[in-house]
């Protein structure tokens, strides 16, 4: 412990992840006196450490950050509380437009706040609500700070749609979602932004039509995605050759366009000064560079609309610049650690979202494995051009494989050719559209930005090019299923240290490492899968999931799909065998265990089945849950545990064990028992 002096720092944002990830993890919501204890052993901790030097100082500082994650989250929780809908709604929707961008299946989708819903209390009444446009509604054209009123369906945001899934719900609780849904009817302006309402996000708005005026097709789109955050005109097929090609993350506004953009923007400033004779003489440029470049990146934040990956991006960014205006290495896993630990203290709930961590895989794993090469390049004379062809392929290389896991853990595939994809369009992103969208907001107040769109465009085409020609290839995108909730926690905590500790007992990170691998790989995927109302199901069966209905739960469906690593669709689950339609109603085999699903106009009864299933709406033409002497899982039992698994060993799994402040009011409780 003594010899690791001064590189245990990047361990403090490590401790800080592990609390927040047990606090997120506990199992019910913990309340003052708990918090209290955990400030005073805070403050026990931290006097320690300050009056005992040597080993024991950093042991108690490393207790105080593990203490700190807890103590984040619940500040956060506290602090992000709003009503959530607690009912299904249909009436007329009042708000103000505050974002305008396409759902998964490209629809125009609004969100809203000053919401105003008919005959309900302001008190129950969401901050915010997310309402998808369909049919045509060419009468509209909607911007932030416009007044709509409408006529939509709303409930509350969707849980994780199986067990372990990924919680929407609980991202919509920390950005103070409320409500979504969608509406049939026209979509009526109420009134025009007042002048000063939404300025940030009007510009926006004015920019990208600039943008996308300019430049025709997904080409512009794609510009101004880049640009300005504004990815809304951007077509659903574009979408997803960026996303099965790997290059996804070049239309998110992350810490790579950042770079790229400030980095432009820090050599045209260092480069200018330098030719200022007077400037030059009497200034450091590469500091004045600095420090115009920050307000330029926080401009940069505020215009792309500060989602969750452009703040990562900024702080980033900050402390970067910040290392330069203090003589400090601007990159270093030092100032990485200054980021995380920012971000973690100030959103914990970023811990759990893929964008964090892909970004900071990625990030750590690029400064660690060039400051291991930087050594070794050095003592060796290469061709100048050398350097830089390396740089390129290794980014791509390190950067790709650091980040694959968690790709294939949370979007379950692997781009085969992704290492290609990115090859042929990191260099035309970073030396052309970039800069060419930093010249074109330049000489754009002059009347002279075409020529610099036109530059902008023919790069953007050329990335959606390559996207489109990769994701078309045979064998593009490989399914991943499902990892078991440990394996990413285990994986991550074996991986930081074996790249963190500085001695040779950093090889004992592979062994966590080495168990998840093995974990993912040996893991067994659900018998049976149960939506929330029980109205579709999902049985494994030996040629992969069977569904119980071709039509409705798509989005549910798709996911269990994924889930398993199979990339067919609904239509395909529900063709294969699994399900019987008999006239008790669908039969299923689980193992030993025989299963039933009531369908409407059929007598209630077991008829020889171990478990039946009672879908919500078969419930409601009973009028009440049937006495049947085999085991019954209905509406009761789905609104306490939301959808269920029913695992190869005949237990149940609940998506909702915990109670904590995002989960819907009624459910978790105690673990349902297992088929007998």
């Amino acid at each position: 412990m003594a010899d690791a002096r001064g590189h245990l720092f990047p361990f403090a944002p490590v401790l800080v992840g592990v609390g927040i990830g047990v606090w997120f993890a506990w199992p019910w919501e913990p309340g003052f006196w708990s918090y209290l204890a955990l400030v005073l052993a805070v403050l026990a901790f931290g006097a320690g450490a300050w009056h005992w030097p040597g080993t024991p100082r950093p042991l108690l500082i490393g207790l105080c950050c593990l203490l700190l994650g807890p103590l984040a989250g619940g500040l956060r929780a506290q602090t992000m509380a709003a009503p959530m809908l607690d009912f299904r709604y249909y009436g007329p929707v009042q708000g103000r437009v505050i974002e305008v961008d396409r759902s998964q299946t490209d629809a125009l989708r609004l969100t809203l706040d000053r919401v105003v819903l008919e005959r309900t209390d302001p008190a129950r009444t969401p901050v915010t609500v997310r309402v998808s446009l369909r049919g045509e509604q060419r009468w509209l054209t909607p911007a932030p700070g416009q007044t709509v009123l409408m006529t939509a369906h709303l409930a509350a945001p969707q849980g994780p749609v199986e067990p372990g899934g990924f919680d929407f719900r609980r991202m919509a609780f920390f950005e103070r979602l409320g409500a979504v849904g969608y509406t049939n009817t026209p979509v009526v302006l109420w009134a025009e932004p007042a002048p000063r309402d939404q300025i940030i996000a009007r510009i926006r708005t004015h920019l990208s039509n600039g943008i996308q005026s300019a430049i025709p097709g997904d080409p512009g789109a794609f510009s101004a995605g880049v640009m300005t955050g504004d990815r809304s005109g951007l077509s659903l097929q574009a979408v997803q050759d960026l996303r099965d090609s790997s290059l996804a993350h070049l239309l998110a506004i992350s810490g790579m366009n950042l770079a790229f953009l400030i980095s432009f923007t820090f050599a045209l400033l260092r480069g200018g000064l330098a030719l200022i004779p007077p400037v030059a003489l009497r200034l450091d440029g590469k500091k004045l560079a600095a420090a115009i470049s920050l307000p330029i990146a926080g401009f940069y934040l505020l215009l792309s609309g500060s989602n969750v990956a452009t703040e990562r991006a900024f702080v980033m960014v900050a402390v970067m610049l910040g290392a330069v205006l203090l003589d400090r290495a601007a990159i270093t896993l030092r100032s990485v650690a200054i980021a995380a630990l920012v971000l973690l203290l100030w959103q914990p709930e970023a811990l759990l979202e893929p964008g964090f961590q892909m970004s900071f895989a990625a990030t750590i794993a690029l400064v660690a494995g060039f400051e291991g090469l930087a050594k070794r390049v050095e003592q060796r004379r290469l061709w100048r051009g050398v350097p830089m062809v390396m740089t390129l392929v290794l980014s791509s290389v390190i950067g790709g494989f650091a980040t694959a896991p968690y790709a294939a853990a949370h979007f379950n595939r692997f781009t085969d050719y992704g290492l290609l994809a990115n090859l042929l369009t990191v260099p035309v992103m970073g030396a052309v559209v970039m800069p060419a969208g930093a010249v074109a907001a330049i000489l754009a107040p002059l009347g002279l930005a075409y020529p610099a769109l036109w530059v902008m465009g023919q790069g953007s085409a050329w990335i959606l090019w390559v996207a489109a020609r990769i994701a078309a290839l045979e064998g593009a995108v490989t399914p991943i299923p499902m990892p078991p909730d440990v394996v990413l926690p285990l994986f991550t905590l074996g991986a930081l240290w074996l790249i963190l500790w500085p001695f040779r007992a950093r090889l004992l990170g592979l062994v966590p490492v080495t168990v998840a691998f093995w974990l993912w790989s040996d893991h067994a995927r659900p018998l049976l899968l149960i939506d929330a109302e029980a109205r579709v199901l999902g049985v494994m069966g030996p040629d992969g999931r069977a569904i119980s209905r071709e039509k409705g739960g798509g989005f549910t469906v798709q996911n269990w799909l994924e889930n398993d690593g199979d990339l067919s669709g609904q239509a395909a689950g529900f063709a294969r065998p699994g399900f019987v339609e008999t006239d008790a109603g669908l039969r299923f085999a689980l193992g030993p265990w025989r299963g039933l699903v009531l369908t409407k106009g059929q007598r209630p009864d077991c008829a020889g089945a171990d478990v039946v299933i009672l879908p919500a709406a078969v419930l409601e033409d009973l009028g009440e849950a049937p006495d049947l002497p085999c085991r019954v899982i209905g509406p009761e039992v789905l609104e306490v545990t939301g959808p269920l698994a029913i695992l190869p060993d005949g237990s149940l799994r609940p998506t909702f064990l915990a109670k904590r402040m995002w989960t819907p009011p009624g459910a978790g409780g105690e673990l349902p028992p297992p088929l007998q």
